[in-house]
């Protein structure tokens, strides 16, 4: 499928995998016991808003049922815009879990909506190592794959490699190391 494929409407874009996205609980104990790198508390939605007033509409309905599922679960909910005119939520909460639980519902709510294909990637922080270690899930394929950056623009490719090898029993790692795109600038 080809970039003018869909823009003009000949193919639809994918919609996201988020059932793979509890793997990242099972994963945690991993992540402590063995690596040392415990929640920093901050998880973060990517996607990009359409002008549309049906999105918005949408979208609205969306923010109260995640300002439910974050109340019910003691967790906080803000809004970010960045400079490519990506929206972010940013999900504050100590618990892996909960965190995991709203990126999901939020998922979840959009793609019921008719707007997953929207939906760009899922980032979860994690403190412990020189340096933050993010896991970052990718919804249109449905897989995870670690970033560590060092410095202005700059990433440990060979740590990034190396949290590959010892999770990918355990998480649905990207195969593909040209999908493991950097989130520099990202809210979290």
């Amino acid at each position: 499928m080809g970039l003018r494929d869909v823009l003009f409407g000949r193919k639809k874009l994918a919609e996201p995998k988020a059932d793979q996205l509890f793997a990242l609980t099972t994963a945690a104990v991993t992540l402590d016991t063995e690596l040392n790198l415990k929640t920093a508390g901050v998880a973060a939605v990517a996607f990009k808003p359409q002008s549309s007033g049906e999105f918005r509409s949408a979208f609205d309905e969306v923010d109260q049922l995640v300002d439910s599922v974050a109340q019910e679960n003691g967790s906080t909910v803000e809004r970010k815009s960045d400079e490519f005119g990506f929206d972010w939520l940013i999900i504050h909460d100590a618990d892996l879990e909960d965190l995991v639980t709203c990126v999901h519902g939020l998922a979840s709510e959009l793609t019921a909506q008719g707007f997953g294909a929207q939906l760009l990637a899922a980032t979860f922080k994690f403190d412990g190592g020189e340096h933050p270690v993010y896991w970052i899930y990718g919804f249109k394929r449905g897989a995870f794959w670690p970033f560590v950056p060092i410095g202005d623009k700059e990433r440990d490719n060979a740590l990034e490699l190396e949290l590959k090898a010892k999770l990918e029993d355990e998480l649905p790692i990207e195969p593909d190391l040209t999908h493991w795109l950097a989130l520099f600038d990202a809210p979290v």
